[in-house]
């Protein structure tokens, strides 16, 4: 990268509830000049289409709105010397730090004393997973029928199905009813539901939306607009059961099967990327491979709580001050895996003789009398142990471990 680069402390890509927490952490730990860059033309990310309440029962104690929680976020950043910059588009990350930016100010080379990932997530698409059928107008996926239905009050349909029990699906089918939108059902090709238990309850059930399990859309009918759809269920290895196909009339298919990453950027410098979470390996830091890279929210794994990704914001934006300022950390790491029935665990690398740290995870399937436990792999020693009445995928789970940590750890779920 060639021509004038100007220089900044902490860069963080992304002004969502992660990226504007790490901003702030940064600042307040130190770092002396702090950026924030944001595609959009607006602060808040995702929060700002989810007028739905539910959000900042951990980080402000109170319970509100999605765009609340942006406004409060952006507000607390507006009272700080940060410097934000919307309607920005970060191009390309070299691995020493250098971001090639271009914004209304126009293109220009920054160089940050440490970076923070927080570019947040996208959707899976009907091509994703593969859909046949036409191809109609009427087939959205739910985080964009919701930017439609809540930020543009346009109507997306008559009738609905919705394919995936995802937190954003569940939602999407109450705010559905409410615009007088008939929702015909959701179905999960998995044999539980793949959101929150509460957003199943109050979403679903009590707005008398049946959630049928272990089934899926196989084909999408109708040339100008869906006309229907064809629903099959499945089998043990999730492919449809041929016999048990039926017709389900409906003008409007949302897809909620999935959210994954942005980590284009990570890609461009080098970032190492785990194939279970999707986002950076990082060690207890939020570090990834990259040093002085951080990554949180969700870029790095998927929350279902905003609240978390904020959390982790504020501890990733605080290492990136530290890094930024000479702080550096001792040479050999360790590694921490997944075992037996834990789908994933983070971080992944631990600092050796580091004492402290508390990981999340979360189980594959559902397990009732559960018992987690962080054991050495060399030693066999259990350094944490936690019984939990049931655990559900669709819940991140926490996990503490006191001692310092001198081995390879595993994360194991007994039942």
């Amino acid at each position: 990268m060639k021509g004038p680069v100007e220089t900044c402390d902490v860069a963080v890509i992304g002004g969502g509830p992660a990226g504007l927490a790490a901003a702030l952490c940064a600042r307040r730990a130190g770092a002396g000049t702090v950026l924030v860059i944001e595609r959009e033309r607006a602060l808040g990310g995702i929060l700002n289409q989810c007028v739905h309440d539910g959000f900042g029962l951990f980080l402000y104690k109170e319970t509100i709105s999605g765009p609340e929680y942006a406004e409060r976020l952006a507000e607390d950043v507006a009272r700080e010397p940060i410097k934000v910059e919307t309607g920005a588009m970060v191009l390309d990350l070299s691995p020493d730090r250098v971001l090639r930016i271009n914004s209304r100010e126009g293109y220009r080379l920054v160089r940050a004393g440490a970076v923070v990932l927080a570019m947040g997530c996208r959707e899976r698409t009907r091509d994703m997973i593969e859909i046949p059928g036409t191809r109609p107008a009427g087939v959205f996926t739910a985080g964009l029928a919701q930017n439609l239905v809540n930020l543009r009050n346009l109507r997306v349909g008559n009738e609905a199905v919705i394919l995936g029990s995802g937190d954003i699906g569940l939602i999407m089918a109450r705010r559905l009813v409410f615009e007088g939108i008939k929702v015909k059902g959701v179905f999960e090709i998995l044999p539980w539901p793949g959101g929150l238990e509460r957003n199943v309850r109050q979403c679903l059930t009590d707005f008398g939306i049946p959630l049928e399990l272990g089934a899926t859309v196989v084909e999408i009918r109708g040339r100008d607009r869906v006309e229907s759809v064809v629903v099959s269920g499945v089998d043990e290895a999730l492919a449809p059961l041929p016999g048990t196909e039926r017709i389900i009339p409906c003008d409007t298919l949302l897809l909620s099967v999935g959210l994954i990453p942005e980590n284009e950027l990570s890609k461009r410098a080098g970032v190492e990327l785990s194939p279970f979470t999707g986002g950076a390996v990082v060690d207890e830091r939020l570090m990834t491979s990259v040093p002085g890279v951080f990554s949180c929210g969700n870029v790095l794994h998927i929350h279902d709580v905003a609240d978390w990704a904020s959390f982790e914001g504020l501890a990733a934006g605080e290492r990136a001050a530290r890094y930024a300022a000479g702080e550096r950390g001792p040479g050999r790491t360790i590694r921490v895996s997944a075992g037996t029935n834990v789908k994933y665990v983070l971080p992944q690398l631990l600092t050796a003789g580091t004492g402290g740290v508390e990981w999340s995870f979360r189980v594959k399937r559902p397990v009732r009398g559960a018992r987690i436990e962080v054991t050495g792999k060399t030693s066999g020693r259990v350094y944490a142990r936690k019984k939990y009445a049931r655990l559900l995928p669709s819940e991140l789970q926490k996990i503490k471990v006191q001692a310092a940590v001198d081995e390879d750890l595993e994360v194991t779920c007994h039942e």
